[in-house]
């Protein structure tokens, strides 16, 4: 197995970005493939002192910014680490590709290279969300690839979200469930009214474990493992979400650094505090897989250090292991009427 990792992907790389594969690559027996200008990336490999064999560079001379428009920057770099990547996974040169980088140029270069799995009208980005007092975390799908929306897009979110987190988690039973304003059938838009009717006829003859509506403030008490929804709607509660914690986070800090009593009682509490903070931490999520591409995309932060980068290969490790695409293809076959590929 040959995992990709975009050397240069992110606003700590390729530091960062090596010692993570560095020390991923030190516990795993599969292949690493560094893709970035290749002096630049041997020499943080040296400042790695590494000198285990199952990490391999592959030179890329150009970047593609998140302040370029995408399919622009898709099409004319094609020496980007982006462009490379999306076209090694195609070749059958690497297994699976792990980024950093631009989120739009991912999607583009993954569509114009490799191309929608047969059946999938729109590929989803699917991210991990914490929960709180429930082991595990819940697959969020889609979470910005399509802001506009059909019925189908977000049914299709349902098989590949079940099947993701099946493969990955090893739960032949996720429980799927569908972003609304509020939890009783026949609640939203026409959108979402829709899809509802889509996933409660595939939980009817066995094809998701679809359990209905589900409001945005009780996902992250971990009343489902799926959770589907436009790319628009999606979006906005991910980031939204994160912000809140963020907030709350940094206050809470900030309210225990006043004053002697304050620091003193945060001493005695150190190890709650440190496990709330552990509990919203999604540095060991993994990434976000890119689901519906003719090949393996995980999407890791933008902000993303070293031990994201660990994390995200040791996923992309089970990614491929258990041949998820493979299984969203299968999946998507037997449902004949969204079998073809034609835009829509």
């Amino acid at each position: 197995m040959r995992i990709l990792v975009d050397g240069m992907g992110g606003d700590f790389a390729p530091e960062e970005i090596v010692k993570g594969a560095v020390r991923a690559a030190s516990e795993i027996k599969e292949t690493v493939v560094i893709i970035g200008p290749e002096e630049t990336i041997k020499k943080e490999l040296d400042d790695c002192r590494w000198h285990g064999d199952n990490i391999e560079v592959v030179d890329a001379t150009e970047v593609i910014t998140n302040h370029e428009t995408p399919a622009m920057a898709v099409r004319k770099k094609k020496d980007s680490t982006i462009v490379k990547g999306m076209n090694m996974i195609k070749s059958g040169d690497a297994d699976i590709f792990i980024s950093g980088g631009s989120t739009g140029a991912l999607l583009a270069g993954g569509l114009l290279t490799l191309g929608r799995m047969k059946g999938i009208k729109r590929p989803a980005i699917a991210a991990w969300f914490p929960r709180i007092g429930v082991p595990g975390n819940t697959l969020l799908l889609d979470c910005g690839a399509n802001v506009e929306a059909k019925p189908e897009y977000i049914f299709q979110n349902g098989l590949m979200g079940s099947i993701f987190v099946e493969g990955i988690t090893g739960n032949k039973m996720p429980v799927v469930k569908l972003l609304n304003v509020g939890a009783e059938e026949g609640k939203g838009d026409e959108l979402h009214k829709e899809a509802f009717g889509m996933l409660k006829a595939a939980g009817e003859n066995g094809s998701v474990n679809f359990e209905g509506n589900i409001e945005g403030r009780d996902i992250v008490f971990g009343e489902a493992d799926v959770v589907v929804t436009d790319g628009f709607s999606g979006n906005v509660f991910l980031k939204g979400s994160e912000g809140m914690a963020l907030a709350i986070m940094n206050q809470f800090k900030s309210k225990l650094t006043e004053g002697v009593v304050a620091k003193a009682g945060a001493m005695l509490a150190y190890s709650k505090i440190k496990e709330i903070k552990e509990e919203f931490d999604y540095s060991d999520a993994g990434g976000a897989p890119i689901l519906g591409l003719k090949g393996a995309v995980l999407k890791i932060h933008g902000n993303s250090k070293a031990t994201e980068v660990y994390y995200a290969i040791h996923r992309a490790v089970d990614y491929v292991s258990n041949d998820i695409t493979g299984m969203i293809e299968e999946a998507v076959s037997k449902h004949g009427s969204d079998s073809d590929n034609s835009e829509d």
